[in-house]
C-alpha cells in the first residue's frame, strides 16, 4: 500500500511539475510577445521621424531618397523597418481591366478565372445596373448588392465574387511548380514560399500609373506590362541597393525595358511596417518575431498636422 501510495503521488508531482513548467514558458513566451510589440511601435515611431526630418530638411536627410528598410539598433533588441510607399501598388478605382488580368494571372489565377474576377471588379467600380457579373451565376454571388461605387477601403475586395482570403491576404506555395505542396497522403513535399496577394498589389489612394521601382511586387512590375526578363533583371538590381530616378533609367534602358511605367518613391502616403526581435541575455537575437505596420499620410512641410494615421496594423506579416 505505502509502495503504491508513493507511486501515486510521485504521479501527481510529475503532472504537477510539467504543467507548471509549461505555464512558466507560455507566460514567458507572451511576455517577450509583448515585449516585442512595443519594440516594433518604438522602431515606427523612430522612422517617421526621420521621414519627417527628410521630408522637412532635403539636404540633410536621415534617410537617403529611394531606401527601402531600416535596421535600428536598440539596447532590448532590433527593429527592421519596411517604407512602402503606396505607389508600389495598382490603384483599385482606375487600374484598366487588361492590367487587373494580368495581375491575377501574376498571382496564381488560371486566365478564365482571372478575366472573370477582374471583370466582377470593374463591375464593382463603375456604374451600372446590376445582374451577374460575367463568368459567375446568382447562386455563386453573396446576397448583398454590387454598389457599383468606387472601392473605399480595400478590404472591400473579400466581397467581390471570386476574391478568396488566400488571394487577397497572400498564401504559400511551392518553389517547384513541378512539385506538389503535400503527397497523397498528406506529407509535406519539398518547400514553400510566401506568394503575396491582392492587398500587397492594389490600393485605394490613387498612386497615378506609375510605380515605385524599388518596392513594386513582381506581380504589380508584371500587370504594367513588362516582361518577365526585364522584371527579374530589376528584382535583382534593387536587392543591391535602392535605385535614383536617374539610375533606374539607365539601368532600364541597359536591359532594353520602357521606364515609362517606372518611378521612384511616391506620394505622401506609404506603409512603415516593423519587425523586431528582443535580444537574449547572451546577446544572441530571439527567434521571436513580432510585425506591426501602419499605414500614414505625411502632410505637406507647412501643414499644421505633420502626420495622419490611416491604418494600424497590430498583426502584420513580413516575408
Amino acid at each position: 500500500m505505502v509502495l503504491w501510495l508513493s507511486a501515486a503521488l510521485a504521479a501527481i508531482g510529475f503532472s504537477l511539475a510539467s504543467t507548471v513548467r509549461g505555464e512558466a514558458e507560455r507566460t514567458s513566451t507572451a511576455l517577450d510577445g509583448v515585449r516585442s510589440y512595443y519594440l516594433a511601435i518604438g522602431g515606427i515611431l523612430r522612422c517617421q521621424v526621420e521621414l519627417l526630418w527628410s521630408i522637412k530638411f532635403p539636404g540633410q536627410r536621415t534617410i537617403k531618397q529611394g531606401t527601402t528598410a531600416m535596421l535600428y539598433e536598440f539596447p532590448s533588441g532590433t527593429v527592421r523597418v519596411e517604407i512602402i510607399p503606396e505607389t508600389a501598388k495598382l490603384d483599385v478605382n482606375s487600374t484598366p481591366v487588361p492590367e487587373l488580368v494580368r495581375l491575377l494571372n501574376a498571382l496564381g489565377e488560371p486566365p478564365g478565372r482571372a478575366e472573370a474576377i477582374a471583370a466582377a471588379i470593374d463591375s464593382w467600380r463603375k456604374p451600372g445596373e446590376g445582374g451577374v457579373p460575367p463568368g459567375f451565376s446568382w447562386s455563386s454571388l453573396p446576397s448583398f448588392r454590387v454598389p457599383h461605387a468606387s472601392f473605399q477601403e480595400i478590404e472591400e475586395l473579400l466581397l467581390v465574387p471570386g476574391v478568396t482570403p488566400d488571394l487577397f491576404y497572400g498564401t504559400y506555395v511551392p518553389t517547384d511548380a513541378a512539385e506538389p505542396a503535400v503527397a497523397a497522403d498528406g506529407t509535406p513535399t519539398g518547400r514553400l514560399a510566401p506568394r503575396g496577394g491582392l492587398m500587397d498589389c492594389l490600393t485605394v489612394y490613387g498612386s497615378g500609373p506609375a510605380v515605385d521601382a524599388n518596392t513594386a511586387a513582381p506581380a504589380v512590375l508584371a500587370a504594367t506590362g513588362m516582361p518577365p526578363f526585364a522584371i527579374q533583371a530589376l528584382v535583382e538590381r534593387r536587392q543591391q541597393a535602392p535605385l535614383t530616378q536617374s539610375e533606374l533609367m539607365g539601368f532600364m534602358q541597359s536591359v532594353g525595358a520602357d521606364t515609362s511605367r517606372l518611378r521612384v518613391e511616391g506620394n505622401w502616403i506609404a506603409t512603415l511596417r516593423a519587425t523586431a526581435r528582443l535580444r537574449l541575455p547572451d546577446g544572441k537575437l530571439s527567434d521571436l518575431r513580432r510585425t506591426v505596420a501602419a499605414q500614414m499620410r505625411f502632410q505637406q512641410p507647412n501643414s499644421k498636422m505633420a502626420i495622419d494615421v490611416l491604418r494600424w496594423y497590430d498583426t502584420a506579416w513580413s516575408n
